[in-house]
């Protein structure tokens, strides 16, 4: 039989009451009687009800965060540090790995729902979950996504980034430079890479070209989108892609082909770096988004409001040669 608070106070030789008041930090308690009580909770290997103390204390200590898919190394890597700056503040993380599947993201919310999360992190597009979280009054950081006008974003300096590629190609002496970039109707401050190429491109005196690949995480339509380059294009010398495993897949096809073309990428998460070290790509702050989303989200749930923060954080970037 599992102990109960009861057979901890007895063993401390507390009340009840006073085991309760040392779990959830209520009023005066001595140092010497807080630690009886944890000694006695380690001998009889008690754990604490979680769902009892947040009925409590009206949390759960729990995050959700939804992202595309952690097989991305610039997701894994951010959970990675969402995950652990969580565990410093005390926080558990539900992850939600959703494919950019509607469904998928859909019962994850409601999942998110049923355990009652104190907040959100959403690395996802908009699939309705909006609505929901002015249903339930949700706390919510968007990394890199407009969801609404009230939910604030945390992401890299996208224009920054753009600029510093595709700058590089031209001082680089690229004659055709082409950019890979995800959909254009999907409302993300991404997008703003794709206009500071144009720009760029256009105040150069050329013409921008640019390719957009409808799903940026299937390497079938990617690959697709590259022959079609390459057919329409042959004598492109520079490309700037949008995100880094877009900017791998083109640098395999290239050699295989034997063209000499210039790639620069986009986020430089450690796992790409390490396996690619000689892809050039602008590196996003990986570390520092998941560190100001992080505290984004726990100022709204402790604050009800977000006080130290502009609605959209726009990070610095640096260009990796």
């Amino acid at each position: 039989m599992k102990p109960k608070i009861k057979d901890v106070a007895k063993v401390a030789g507390v009340s009840p009451a006073t085991v309760s008041r040392v779990l959830n930090n209520r009023g005066y308690i001595s140092e010497k009687t807080r630690e009886n009580v944890y000694k006695a909770m380690k001998d009889i290997n008690y754990f604490p009800n979680d769902l009892a103390r947040s009925l409590f204390s009206k949390r759960t200590n729990l995050f959700g965060i939804i992202i595309p898919t952690i097989n991305n190394p610039y997701f894994g890597e951010l959970v990675f540090h969402m995950e652990n700056i969580c565990a410093d503040l005390g926080y558990k993380v539900l992850l939600c790995n959703s494919l950019n599947r509607v469904d998928k993201e859909k019962k994850y919310w409601e999942m998110l729902v049923r355990n009652q999360v104190d907040g959100v992190i959403v690395a996802t597009h908009n699939r309705g979950l909006v609505d929901n979280q002015e249903q339930y009054n949700l706390p919510i950081v968007a990394i890199d996504q407009y969801l609404s006008d009230k939910i604030p974003i945390v992401g890299s300096d996208n224009y920054g980034g753009g600029q510093l590629a595709t700058n590089y190609l031209l001082e680089k002496g690229c004659r055709k430079i082409v950019h890979f970039n995800g959909p254009l109707d999907l409302e993300t401050p991404a997008n703003l890479r794709r206009k500071a190429y144009e720009d760029v491109i256009t105040k150069a005196g050329r013409v921008p070209i640019t390719y957009e690949i409808k799903d940026v995480f299937s390497q079938k339509i990617q690959l697709d989108v590259i022959e079609r380059l390459f057919a329409e294009h042959p004598d492109v010398d520079g490309v700037f892609t949008s995100d880094d495993l877009m900017a791998s897949t083109l640098l395999e096809a290239a050699n295989r082909k034997g063209k000499d073309i210039i790639i620069v990428g986009y986020d430089g998460a450690s796992t790409t770096r390490l396996l690619l070290p000689n892809l050039k790509t602008i590196q996003q702050p990986v570390q520092l988004v998941a560190e100001t989303s992080i505290k984004a989200l726990v100022e709204i749930v402790e604050k009800g409001k977000l006080e130290s923060m502009p609605f959209e954080t726009k990070l610095p970037v640096k260009l990796i040669t």
